[in-house]
This record gives C-alpha cells, structure tokens and sequence, in this order.
C-alpha cells in the first residue's frame, strides 16, 4: 500500500501577508498556498514544517490524516477562552492536548492508536474535514465545551482512562449533539454507544426561565467598571470578544455555586461503560424493529400482487397478452420478479431460454415482457 498524508492549514480571522505566504513557500515548495490557507499532499518524504508552530504563527486550524490510521485535528483560540482549570480538567494525554502560548491556546485532537477501520483511511482522503470540524472552534469561542468532552471520549474509547476515573465536567447537550461535533466523534473513531451513554446523564439546555433568573442574577453582581469595559468592546465592533469574555465570567460563576454538588453528579468511567452497554442494547433493539417493519411493509405491498400470479400466469398463450400493459408498472416498482418465477414452467422455448441461474436483472425482464406480448 503506497503511502499517503494529507495537510491542510485554514485562516479564519485574517488574512496572511506576502511576508507569511513567501516564509511558508521556503517551508513547502510543492504546497498549495493562499491568503487563507496551506494544503499539501505527500506520497513519499514528510512535511518539513511543525504543525503546533504554524498554527501558533499564522493559522487558525489544521487537520492531517496519514492511511495507516493517524488523525489530527488543530485550532488556535485566545486564552481567555478556555480557563486554566477547564484545561486541567479536560487533558486527555494522547488525544486532547493542550499548549499555552503568551496570548492563545493551541489545542489539539489525536487519533493516533490503531484505528478500528483501516479502510477508512485508505478511502477517505481527507479533504472533507476541515469544512466538516471547523465550526467546533466557534463553538468554543461561544463556551461549547462538549468538543473537549468528545476528546476526552476518544481516550476512554480506546481503554487509555482507568474505570474509577471521574467524567471531567458535567455538561449540558450531551445527548444532542451540533454536527461539527458529531463529525468529531467519528474523526476520532469515538464509540458511538458510549457516547450515547454519556447523553443518557445530560441534562438538555436549561430551562429558559430559569436561565434568564439565574442571568439576572449574575448580572447584578457586575461591577460599574466591568459593564463599561465590555460596552466598550462592543463600541469598537470587538463583540465576539465581548461575548467571549461574559461567558467565560458567567459560566466560571455558575460553577461556583454548584461545585460542591457538581462533583457528586460525575460519573465514573465504570458507569459509563455500563451506560454504553445498555444503549448498545437499545440501538441493537430498534435496528431490529426498523428492519423488521421493512420487511413486513415489503411483504404487504407484494402480497396482493403475488395472489393474482396464479390467475394470470396461465399457460393459456392468448392470456399472455393481458400481461403486457401490466408489467412495465410492476417492472419500475421492481415486482416483476414474482411473476417471472411462475412463468418459469411455461413450455415455451422462447421463454425458456431467457431464463438463466443468475439473478433475473431488469434487463431479463424486460426481454421476457416484449417476448410475451407477442406470445
């Protein structure tokens, strides 16, 4: 199997300089580059550059995947983003990392294990992702942190996290996830029942009543200085920032009032696993159930076909004829199987021969139609 890498490298918030995009192409020369990004395709030698550190310097987010079975997914975001105690908190050794710079995060998404289904990276080349994982960096600005939870995951996924460790935070909409983040459950191979499991213990976003009282509240407890800094934000066009920065101070608060029984509503990891086993359990049950109802909703839209076969089948050659007009219907609804079957014995050898072993394709049938409407 010939080797395959693929790197691309995404601008979200500015545009590179001539300056950047010259420093870049003495890192590549054969890499696709423009203002706002770096893609680059290799079937033999390596990437000279170093991913952390070109993102660090120029990009917002990079994704990698290698056909033996390597997955990376990269974004930069400011540091006020994310708190130092989510960070600790949420550091899965492996497959979610995190290195601080003086003003931003350089977080990192990893599967690098072996991987449950090689021939996903032999057939996927990787061009879909970027588009497919980018919004988990909005998501992230805006204080969405189930993307780390998903990280977190993948190391639980893959054994690397003992039975009586604790789930790192207890968070809202698990069991409903934004399709960037379901992206990043199948990016990183996560269980797809034990990330069920993890739902099953998820509250749903919060009662808006209750939010709004809960808002109120911590917006009292604002200070005169604070409320001018962030209106000045929003004044200068900074209201991502300001958002950013709210939220953080909102949601810091929020745990602050519910840390000593927040820790008692962590899971452990056994409980997941056993959490998983049943939603293994229930989606076994409703594949099941789904494809039984197929079947039966099949069987009743042939059975009153397949009743007047014999009537028609006859091997009475004038009443071959009446079949003409019917069979193109049954032929695009794919039913004229049936009929062929009790044609079948007809002693006719002109029939006879249009049949064969293998499966009857639509193009016998069509054949065996034209051939009795001149029976």
């Amino acid at each position: 199997m010939s080797e395959y890498q693929y790197y691309e490298f995404l601008t979200v918030e500015r545009k590179l300089t001539s300056k950047e995009m010259s420093a870049l192409r003495n890192i590549s020369s054969r890499a696709h580059i423009t203002p706002v990004s770096l893609t680059n395709v290799y079937n033999f030698g390596d990437f000279k550059g170093n991913p952390t550190d070109l993102v660090r310097k120029f990009f917002d987010a990079h994704v990698y995947m290698a056909n033996w079975g390597t997955a990376v997914f990269m974004i930069n975001l400011p540091l006020e983003a994310i708190s130092r105690e989510t960070v600790e908190t949420m550091q899965a050794e492996d497959f979610l990392d995190f290195k601080a710079f003086q003003n931003h995060w350089v977080i990192t998404w990893s599967l690098d294990e072996e991987p449950e289904d090689l021939d996903r990276f032999v057939m996927d080349d990787g061009t879909s992702w970027m588009q497919r994982l980018l919004p988990i960096r909005d998501e992230l600005l805006r204080g969405d942190l189930r993307s780390l939870y998903i990280g977190w995951l993948a190391a639980v996924t893959k054994e690397m996290v003992d039975d009586d460790e604790l789930e790192p935070l207890s968070l809202e909409g698990l069991k409903s996830l934004t399709p960037a983040q379901q992206a990043l459950a199948e990016f990183l191979e996560v269980d797809p029942d034990l990330l069920a499991a993890a739902g099953m213990g998820s509250t749903d976003a919060e009662d808006p009543e209750r939010k709004q009282e809960m808002m109120e509240k911590w917006l009292n407890t604002m200070s005169h200085e604070r409320l001018v800094s962030v209106s000045r934000l929003l004044l200068t066009g900074q209201s991502q920032q300001a958002e950013r920065e709210l939220k953080n101070e909102y949601y810091a608060w929020m745990r602050s009032l519910s840390d000593g029984s927040s820790r008692k509503d962590l899971r452990t990891v056994e409980e997941l696993r056993e959490n998983a086993d049943s939603a293994q359990k229930i989606r076994l049950e409703k594949e099941r159930l789904k494809k039984k109802k197929e079947e039966e909703n099949a069987a009743k839209k042939d059975k009153p076909i397949s009743r007047s076969w014999p009537r028609i089948a006859t091997r009475n050659g004038k009443q071959f004829k009446v079949l003409w007009p019917v069979v193109p219907g049954w032929l695009t609804r794919k039913r004229a199987r049936p009929l062929l079957t009790y044609l079948r014995p007809v002693p006719t050898t002109g029939i006879q021969r249009l049949f064969s072993r293998s499966s009857i394709n639509s193009w016998k049938i069509t054949c065996v139609a034209k051939h009795l409407s001149i029976a």
